[in-house]
């Protein structure tokens, strides 16, 4: 979606238009979303222990989904994007990983056996369209993980609500392209409007579209997953994202 009206889309429509395209740059280059997430997961010793068996829903373009298998987990990579399941498997350089072309709501589809790793990160879980829908993947996660098996959220708390022109927000910039969002706050959501300027011969070519996330309160997240008998080891946040790692 280029100029014109700015409309509503789902989800998957609004990466296939727009956001698909600059996702890797956005996460700081495919290099450096690796080794930050390779360096998450050193730091938390998360190393196969029983089946080596990994779900990475919502996985992109595998900054997830590789560190996990160069780790020595066999994984699974589900995301709606075809455009950056192609970029994972362009990046993987063969390793132990299968890409899936689907909604991460059904991940249990592909399962054969119960696992021992799920990560649903990068704040894929707030894409979702309603709360049921986190907590029907709260529940799955749980009934698909063995028993000592480990959940991994990371995701932006949305439940404060941000006021006035701190709703402007400048996401990333260089030479050839300004990334800044809108957030428009409703009850259960939030409306966000990515204005994405790509410079090309010399000119700015402006692209825009808008989906919406929903709001989860850590507070909330932490009760669901208690509630469904996970227990919680870490709750914490950094630079804006929250961490939250449990455990069957």
């Amino acid at each position: 979606m280029s100029t014109g009206e700015v409309l509503m889309v789902s989800v998957e429509e609004h990466y296939e238009s727009l956001l698909s395209d600059v996702y890797t740059w956005l996460m700081g280059g495919f290099d450096e979303a690796k080794r930050s997430n390779l360096e998450f997961f050193q730091n938390r010793n998360i190393t196969p222990s029983s089946s080596g068996i990994a779900f990475d829903l919502g996985a992109g373009s595998g900054f997830q989904s590789i560190p996990l298998a160069e780790l020595g987990f066999n994984v699974t990579a589900i995301d709606l994007s075809q455009k950056l399941l192609d970029e994972l498997r362009s990046n993987s350089n063969n390793k132990s990983l299968v890409t899936i072309n689907d909604d991460i709501l059904n991940f249990r589809d592909h399962l054969s056996t119960n696992c021992e790793l799920i990560v649903c990160m990068t704040d894929t879980i707030t894409h979702l369209k309603s709360k049921d829908d986190a907590l029907t993947i709260f529940q799955n996660s749980f009934s698909s993980l063995e028993d000592g098996g480990t959940l991994i959220l990371t995701f932006r708390d949305l439940s404060t609500e941000l006021k006035d022109t701190d709703r402007f927000i400048p996401v990333r910039s260089d030479e050839n392209i300004i990334f800044t969002c809108f957030l428009e706050y409703e009850c259960e959501t939030v409306k966000i409007h990515d204005i994405v300027y790509i410079k090309k011969n010399d000119k700015w070519e402006l692209n825009k579209s808008s989906y919406r996330k929903i709001r989860l309160s850590v507070e909330w997240v932490e009760k669901q997953l208690s509630n469904i008998g996970f227990k919680i080891e870490e709750s914490s946040n950094r630079n804006g994202f929250q961490t939250i790692v449990a455990v069957k």
